[in-house]
């Protein structure tokens, strides 16, 4: 896989480790939309408009870096796929996701993002983001940027109600009291543990939903978050009937180490596609 980048365009020639539609739709991102070979994603601020054939991906966007990082395209993926599968269980489910890629996405988009997606499905999180975004996001033009930190915190209960929230909207307004950006800057330095031990004190945050704020927005490959599809995995792999997620997340972590949130998402988008049980 060869990466260019050019003035306002990424171009990927041979994109052997790259499909789009995958890594948009393996439960890592909220804002985009796919038609036939074209796609357009959101992240902050920033907009990128994507096409693809057999031969190359076309990246256009005002913010080539941005993206660049944005679609972790310094990262030698054949490496890790490669590395991934001498584990025989992992093996089919990566040779299926080929083209996944991990998003580097956003920290504070994430956290209310996935303070969002608890007990939810993708079509009400990509409404009520997009929701949130139109409302008290920027308008940039042709799109709406998701909100800043400081203009959530101007909007109450009940207006956060109106974005489709459920019972999530405490837990998204509590959130945004509290946070600062110099909270969310303080995460970067701080060690694995102690990001996810600072993350589960905010309001709508347990354990899973940390893991996915760690491994999408703050670059923390170490991690295996575990929701219903993992469960399956797991007790297929293990030959047993394990609900403990903390267990779960303890081995599957300790069997895959540095490689963990890589082999995560191989494995949820396998077993979603193919409704394995």
């Amino acid at each position: 896989m060869e990466v260019v980048k050019e003035n306002q365009k990424i171009i990927i020639y041979n994109p052997t480790d790259f499909n789009v539609v995958q890594t948009l739709e393996c439960g890592q991102i909220f804002r985009y939309e796919i038609k036939d070979n074209t796609a357009v994603v959101f992240s902050k601020d920033k907009k990128a408009d994507l096409t693809w054939d057999d031969e190359k991906i076309e990246i256009k966007t005002k913010d080539v870096d941005y993206f660049f990082h944005f679609f972790d395209l310094d990262n030698d993926y054949s490496k890790i796929k490669k590395e991934l599968s001498k584990d025989d269980f992992l093996r089919p489910a990566v040779h299926f996701g080929y083209g996944i890629r991990i998003l580097n996405n956003d920290p504070f988009e994430m956290i209310i993002s996935f303070i969002i997606s608890a007990n939810n499905n993708i079509k009400r999180i990509k409404n009520s983001v997009k929701y949130l975004s139109e409302h008290y996001g920027e308008n940039k033009g042709d799109y709406f940027a998701f909100p800043t930190l400081e203009g959530l915190k101007k909007v109450s209960i009940e207006e956060l109600r109106n974005a489709g929230l459920g019972f999530r909207d405490k837990y998204v307004f509590e959130t945004c009291q509290k946070l600062t950006k110099e909270w969310i800057t303080s995460l970067k330095v701080l060690s694995l543990e102690e990001k996810r031990k600072k993350l589960v004190e905010l309001k709508g945050i347990g354990e899973k939903v940390a893991n996915c704020i760690l491994l999408f927005g703050l670059e923390e490959r170490r991690v295996f978050p575990v929701d219903t599809w993992i469960v399956k995995v797991y007790n297929n792999l293990m030959k047993t009937n394990e609900k403990d997620a903390k267990k779960m997340t303890k081995i599957l972590t300790d069997r895959y180490g540095e490689l963990s949130g890589y082999a995560q998402q191989y494995f949820y988008y396998f077993y979603r596609e193919n409704k394995l049980s």
